[in-house]
């Protein structure tokens, strides 16, 4: 089946036979019967707008045999006084229209998304006329009729451009709306390619940290296994041995793992994103997010500083992941305000909701890894390392993160800062890894 939609000879019939069908419905603008205006020319003109990659001149040639035999045949039925010559002569004029209609389209093919919709108009409006002026001329070779006046002239002359304009119109209302709906799938690739980006970021990140601390045990167990060695303990200094080999192979397999996180991140391609595109990013995917939540939260965003940066995967890490702890943090209904501003060479991120607050006793806490205040339906405790990932790429930064928050007052505020330079540093930052696409 979808072959055969895309069969270039299949989609011609389509045409000639859509044209043959909508030139039924016409009118006489003069007041002879010899010259008519039918549907069909605009729905010619639309087909061929729509599918520029058909050779225009053989779809001319095509809708033109086949409008003159319907036309003739319309004649046979309707009309018996004429002989078969005769009523070719009458139509061969109206075949002959589409040849030169689709010649002039031809012209234009290579131009056609070029071209300004109004130009575009004036060009097909022209090439409309030209081939209606020859459909008479034809005529008053093969018939013998008179040449018409310049009214009928001027009429005509309208008519094209009328008809030109209203299909040019038309055309671009549903190219406006493709781009639209490509545009809407773009961003939500974009968005979710970015969200994934970022969720990989931090687990990368944590693993690379991981792997400091693996490699800091396993520097400590040689160093054991060759002391338990010299003290001539030799059982024990073989099972350290043992551990430090195991340890080693943990390592080596972290490393393989992290290897493979990295090629998602790496290219040799920079991309920049600027800060209200991230956080336009940040502001829709928590709406959504408390949407699937149930909950009514009114997400705003301030931005009163706009910068290019290459880093906009771990700032989605950071800033993703406190506007999501504040989502979780409103019950049913609140708010949640995210601002970004400069402030001495340093750029500051503020995130504050209305939530429940965080008593003084535990700010400091929410930051170790494994302090949370998250339990599902069956009791169990969230891993609580989401703060510490932002803590550790805060730090990377050379940046600084601070929470405020009171008992008695609703809500919590976070204070991200990060200096200036860190952001449009280009590449790696240090304490990172490259994670550029």
């Amino acid at each position: 089946m979808q072959n055969l939609v895309k069969n270039e000879r299949l989609q011609m019939i389509v045409i000639a036979v859509a044209t043959a069908t909508g030139e039924q419905f016409k009118i006489n603008p003069f007041s002879n019967d010899y010259f008519r205006i039918g549907l069909g020319v605009s729905i010619f003109l639309f087909l061929l707008l729509l599918m520029p990659h058909l050779p225009y001149v053989k779809t001319g040639i095509l809708t033109g045999i086949l409008s003159m035999t319907v036309q003739s045949g319309e004649w046979i039925t309707h009309v018996h006084s004429y002989t078969i010559m005769e009523i070719l002569q009458n139509n061969v004029a109206a075949g002959c229209y589409y040849v030169i209609f689709a010649f002039g389209m031809s012209k234009l093919r290579q131009r056609l998304k070029e071209l300004h919709p109004l130009m575009l108009g004036g060009y097909i409006a022209l090439i409309d006329f030209v081939s209606n002026e020859t459909e008479l001329l034809l005529r008053g070779v093969f018939l013998g009729t008179n040449t018409f006046y310049f009214k009928e002239w001027f009429l005509i002359m309208v008519i094209a451009v009328v008809r030109s304009y209203f299909v040019i119109g038309l055309y671009n209302s549903i190219v406006i709306s493709q781009m639209r709906f490509l545009h809407a799938e773009q961003e939500k690739r974009m968005e979710q390619m970015l969200n994934i980006n970022s969720g990989l970021y931090g687990e990368a990140f944590y693993l690379k940290k991981a792997m400091d601390t693996i490699e800091g045990i396993t520097a400590d167990s040689y160093d054991l296994y060759r002391k338990l060695n010299e003290d001539n303990l030799k059982g024990y200094s073989q099972r350290t041995l043992g551990i430090a080999q195991q340890i080693h192979e943990v390592k080596k397999d972290s490393q393989r793992i992290l290897a493979g996180l990295l090629k998602l991140f790496d290219s040799e391609v920079v991309v920049h994103m600027s800060l209200s595109e991230i956080m336009h990013f940040v502001v829709k995917g928590n709406q959504e997010y408390s949407e699937m939540l149930k909950k009514k939260i009114i997400i705003e965003k301030e931005l009163e500083f706009n910068q290019n940066t290459t880093h906009y995967v771990p700032l989605l890490t950071i800033l993703n992941n406190l506007v999501a702890n504040a989502v979780e943090a409103i019950v049913k209904n609140g708010s949640i305000h995210i601002r970004v501003f400069e402030k001495e060479d340093d750029v500051y991120f503020i995130v504050i909701d209305s939530g429940k607050g965080i008593p003084d006793h535990k700010k400091e806490l929410i930051f170790e890894p494994g302090y949370t205040t998250k339990y599902n339906e069956e009791g169990i405790a969230a891993t609580g390392i989401g703060l510490s990932h932002v803590r550790d790429i805060v730090h990377s930064f050379g940046g600084s993160i601070a929470v405020t928050s009171s008992e008695k007052a609703s809500g919590t505020q976070f204070v991200v800062r990060l200096p200036l330079t860190s952001l449009i540093k280009e590449g790696r930052v240090d304490g990172t890894f490259n994670y550029d696409r």
